[in-house]
């Protein structure tokens, strides 16, 4: 059986012997400087490629010393062309007697996983309708219509103001889920024109970049829920998450902030800070640290537009005021939808898990309804979405039920509640996580 060296496959004669590989060697590439993967039962050495990968080095990182076939399916419409980035970095195969999947995986599941998938494909599910999205874009344009003819017609009193500001900050939050929607491919056919418009959206209608997003994005959906992987958890000190970390924290003596009362400081810090603070800072500062001209371009076009939109009627300082009362708004819409999906659910270290039991252990539902569909921007259905990112958002209620029938067949508890439920379960899970960390502070 050949261990041979790194180069493998590397020197393009389809003469050139196979190199076999076990997954106790695979695994032992998942550092910083030597990362490989497997794909389909070939094996692939990342390690220089990492940091061209499209998506971020981050997000194909987290798969080091594993088996991404599931990951590397669930993120690319067009595996074909992707197939050519990865030809040069092969440089082997599982070898015959080594399982398809790594660290005891349950095979079936895999396989039945992957069925499903095809299913879905043959029922057209990944396939978008061009009115959905036509009709979505209109809604949000017909909104930033509205309020400036409204402040034209109607001055600028308190009251046209307030109206004005929530009339904003729903086309905002409606921007923010529709950029969603281009930035995981689930739009177009082609990935170019997905790209294209998930700058303008993201860009000349939220003032926001579409690198930044996508590096971050990609990172929770690869790693849901997992500390060191999904930035989505990475709270800075201010919060403490799940059962464990607590727990460590209490050992450990780290009191950054009360954490018993997180649940109460979380109504002060996370809704009205996340957007108008901690995404301007990172947003500006990774375009320029970066160097994402484009995204730069895109969202100075937004200021220019929003402020020359809106300084004839408020002056420089009102207008301002006015963008940050909106961001403020959009940032509570923003955090209580995204946070229900995830903080109430499993939040660990990573557990290797096969990736449908991962992003179910991760996610829950929120109950379907048109209201709720509008409001969180299908992420009401966040399962499907975890398994499926690059399904355009409409066709999650038709796979749903296969989603639940397979979850059922295999013993994964598949989470669904009411709206409200999920909202109060965020407060309740911070609450318990903290009483967790004082126990530990106190006892431990």
């Amino acid at each position: 059986m050949g261990k041979g060296g790194e180069k493998g496959g590397e020197s393009g004669d389809p003469e050139a012997q196979i190199h076999f590989y076990t997954w106790e060697e695979i695994q032992k590439h998942n550092l910083r400087t030597d990362k490989w993967l497997v794909i389909e039962r070939k094996v692939y050495n990342i390690t220089k490629w990492a940091n061209r990968h499209p998506g971020g080095h981050r997000v194909i990182s987290h798969c080091a010393g594993e088996d991404a076939t599931d990951a590397f399916q669930a993120f690319h419409i067009n595996p074909t062309l992707v197939q050519k980035f990865l030809k040069p970095l092969l440089i082997g195969e599982l070898a015959p007697g080594e399982p398809s999947q790594d660290r005891d995986k349950n095979s079936q599941l895999v396989e039945d996983f992957r069925t499903l998938r095809k299913t879905a494909e043959d029922m057209n599910l990944f396939r978008a309708n061009p009115l959905f999205f036509s009709l979505y874009l209109g809604h949000i344009i017909a909104m930033e219509v509205l309020a400036w003819l409204m402040v034209s017609y109607f001055g600028t009193g308190w009251i046209t103001t307030l109206i004005l500001a929530c009339i904003l900050t729903t086309s905002q939050a409606q921007a923010g889920w529709l950029q969603h929607d281009f930035g995981h491919l689930s739009v177009f056919k082609k990935s170019s024109w997905n790209h294209i418009v998930h700058k303008f959206v993201i860009g000349h209608l939220k003032g926001a970049s579409a690198n930044w997003w996508n590096h971050r994005h990609f990172q929770h959906h690869a790693k849901p829920n997992i500390f060191k992987k999904d930035p989505d958890v990475n709270m800075l000190h201010i919060f403490v998450l799940g059962d464990t970390q607590p727990v460590e924290y209490g050992k450990k003596k780290l009191k950054y902030l009360p954490y018993n009362h997180q649940h109460e400081y979380f109504f002060l810090i996370f809704p009205p800070l996340l957007i108008p603070v901690y995404f301007q800072i990172q947003i500006i500062s990774t375009m320029i640290r970066r160097r994402f001209w484009a995204d730069l371009a895109w969202a100075i076009s937004y200021y220019m537009r929003y402020f020359i939109t809106y300084i004839p009627f408020y002056g420089v300082l009102g207008s301002l005021s006015l963008l940050t009362f909106v961001r403020f708004l959009e940032s509570h819409w923003f955090v209580w939808v995204t946070q229900m999906n995830h903080i109430p659910m499993e939040i660990d270290c990573e557990k290797h898990r096969d990736w449908l039991s991962a992003q179910v252990a991760a996610t829950c539902n929120i109950e379907q309804s048109f209201f709720n569909d509008w409001f969180t921007g299908h992420l009401n259905f966040q399962i499907e979405h975890h398994l499926f990112p690059t399904m355009p958002r409409h066709n999650f209620w038709k796979v749903k039920p296969l989603v639940k029938s397979l979850c059922a067949k295999y013993g994964v508890q598949y989470e669904e509640k009411p709206l409200g439920k999920a909202f109060v379960d965020i407060v309740g899970s911070l609450k318990k996580s903290g009483d967790l960390w004082l126990d530990a502070y106190l006892h431990k």
